[in-house]
């Protein structure tokens, strides 16, 4: 009986990473498949990096040990901001695809981001930052796509983010997922480098959170910089658009999750150390009134 439920237990994980592998290779396979090559030898390199991708993401997922990705043990946090990657790339390539073969679904798809996109371009949003970066000799067609792209991906990450809190509330995270080991969660995170582990954690988790609200406005801003001295960036391939702007909008929302993540971690060591505390004060107590 012992040895069928470990047997279950590795088909299961085996079974695990190899859907989160196949995932992986959906998600960067997905623009080069809707949307028609446009640079010799990119269908190669596309290949190349899922496949390479999807090999790391099944070893990571199959192995009992970690090396780099973080909350492995611990959902729903990457299943949040893969499902928010995933669909920010979705519909812009949807909406790409329509310059090359209009539909009902890319038209309409496109409309709705364009009233996105004009809801958040605001002056000093991180939309007309992103806008402002573009040459000032870009086309009109160029500025509106960046600008939908940009709307469309910055409102994605509000909302993964908005999931993600709603999700902390309503499941207790991370406590719904068992015990919490941190070395396996946060491999990156050496609790035995020196100083009190709550501290560190609150002060990586202060660091994520403010680089999460800054860098919408600090990337356009650097980018727009280097362009004086390496050239502006061309966003008229369609796939350059779609990643870059997803980039854009992930990395920042990715931050910040992470920050409340660790936030939430620190919180909860802290508090399994006063109900600690408090459990052998009570035994003293106990102890002396014998």
């Amino acid at each position: 009986m012992h040895n069928e439920f470990e047997v279950l237990v590795m088909f299961s994980r085996f079974a695990g990473a190899a859907i989160r592998a196949l995932c992986v290779v959906l998600l960067i396979a997905l623009p080069s498949v809707m949307l028609p090559a446009t640079i010799a030898g990119g269908s190669e390199i596309v290949s190349f990096i899922a496949i390479a991708a999807a090999i790391l993401t099944f070893i990571e997922y199959k192995s009992d040990y970690p090396s780099l990705i973080e909350f492995r043990f611990a959902p729903p946090f990457n299943r949040i901001r893969f499902g928010s990657l995933l669909f920010t790339v979705l519909v812009l390539s949807i909406i790409c695809s329509g310059k090359y073969h209009a539909t009902p679904v890319t038209e309409f798809t496109a409309a709705i981001g364009q009233l996105i996109a004009a809801s958040i371009d605001f002056p000093f949003s991180p939309v007309r930052l992103v806008v402002g970066m573009l040459p000032a000799d870009s086309t009109a067609d160029i500025v509106t796509a960046v600008r939908t792209a940009a709307g469309i991906s910055y409102l994605t990450s509000l909302l993964s983010l908005a999931v993600f809190l709603a999700a902390l509330r309503l499941s207790r995270w991370p406590r719904n997922s068992g015990t919490f080991n941190v070395w396996i969660n946060l491999p990156m995170f050496d609790p035995t480098a020196g100083g009190d582990v709550v501290r560190r954690l609150n002060k990586d988790a202060r660091f994520n959170i403010m680089l999460g609200f800054l860098l919408p406005f600090i990337i356009p801003v650097a980018v727009r910089l280097a362009a004086d001295f390496f050239g502006p960036m061309a966003m008229t391939n369609p796939q350059t658009l779609i990643w870059t702007m997803a980039a854009w909008a992930f990395l920042p929302a990715s931050l910040f999750m992470r920050g409340i993540a660790m936030s939430r971690v620190a919180h909860m060591i802290a508090d399994q150390r006063r109900r600690t505390y408090a459990a052998e004060a009570a035994e003293a107590d106990d102890f002396l009134v014998a």
